[in-house]
C-alpha cells in the first residue's frame, strides 16, 4: 500500500513523459542512448575494474599491511574517495580483489584414467585467460591474507571436485594438497617467476610432464 494516494493532477500521459524524460528506473525504455545517464553505468564499471586491477598489482608488490587506499587510487588513477565509495575499506577491497573463480571441470563425466589430464589443460587455460589468477597467485607469496585466499579457494572450489573421483573421498583434502604441489607450482615457474624452461613448454608437454603424477594423487591407493 502506497503512504499517501496518488495525486489527481496530471494525467497519465503526462506521468510517463516526465518519467521518460526523466530517465526513471520504473521506464521499461531506460535512458535514452545518447542520455549521460546511459553512460554512468558503464563508467562505473570502468572505475571498479581499474581499482581492482590497481589493488591486485599494490597488493601482489607491498602485501596486504603495506598497501594503502591512497596508493592503490593513485595507480588506478582515481581520488581515494572513490575506492571508499565502492569498497568501505581495506579489507572489503581486499576481499572483491581476491575473489577467484576457477571454475574447476566436472571430472565425473571424464574417463577416470584421463581426469588428470583434463585438469591439467584446465587451469593452463584458466592461467592464460585470467589475469586474476596470476595476480593473486603473487599476492598468495608475499603476503598471509593472499595465502589464506588461496587456501580457501582450493577447499571450497577444488576439492568438491577431487572427491567425487578419487577412490577414498574422506582423503580429498590431503590429494587437493598435492595436486596444488604441482598446478601452483607450475604456475609459479611459468607465469610468475617466468623460468624459461617452464615458459617454453607447450601446453601438451606441460599436460604429459603433469598428468601422470597428478593422476596418481587423484585416483591411485594410499600409499
Amino acid at each position: 500500500m502506497p503512504d499517501h494516494a496518488p495525486s489527481a493532477a496530471g494525467t497519465a500521459p503526462e506521468d510517463a513523459l516526465a518519467a521518460a524524460l526523466s530517465g526513471d528506473p520504473g521506464d521499461p525504455a531506460g535512458p535514452a542512448p545518447g542520455d549521460p545517464a546511459a553512460a554512468r553505468p558503464r563508467r562505473s564499471a570502468a572505475t571498479r575494474a581499474a581499482i581492482l586491477t590497481a589493488a591486485r598489482d599494490r597488493f601482489a608488490a607491498d602485501g596486504y599491511e603495506r598497501a594503502t587506499i591512497r596508493a592503490i587510487a593513485r595507480d588506478a588513477g582515481i581520488d581515494p574517495s572513490m575506492v571508499m565509495r565502492y569498497y568501505g575499506n581495506k579489507a572489503g577491497l581486499f576481499a572483491a580483489a581476491s575473489e577467484i573463480e576457477v571454475r574447476a571441470p566436472d571430472l565425473t563425466h571424464v574417463p577416470r584414467d584421463q581426469a588428470a589430464a583434463r585438469l591439467v589443460r584446465h587451469f593452463l587455460e584458466r592461467w592464460e585467460c585470467d589475469e586474476t589468477l596470476t595476480a593473486m597467485m603473487r599476492v598468495g607469496v608475499t603476503n598471509e591474507a593472499g595465502a589464506q585466499r588461496m587456501r580457501g579457494v582450493f577447499a571450497e572450489q577444488i576439492e568438491p571436485v577431487l572427491a567425487a573421483v578419487c577412490p577414498v573421498p574422506e582423503e580429498a583434502p590431503t590429494r587437493a594438497a598435492l595436486v596444488a604441489s604441482q598446478i601452483l607450482g607450475m604456475a609459479l615457474c611459468r607465469y610468475v617467476l617466468h623460468v624459461p624452461p617452464a615458459v617454453g613448454l607447450s601446453h601438451d608437454e606441460v599436460v604429459a610432464w603433469l598428468a601422470p603424477t597428478i593422476q596418481r594423487y587423484l585416483t591411485a591407493e594410499r600409499p
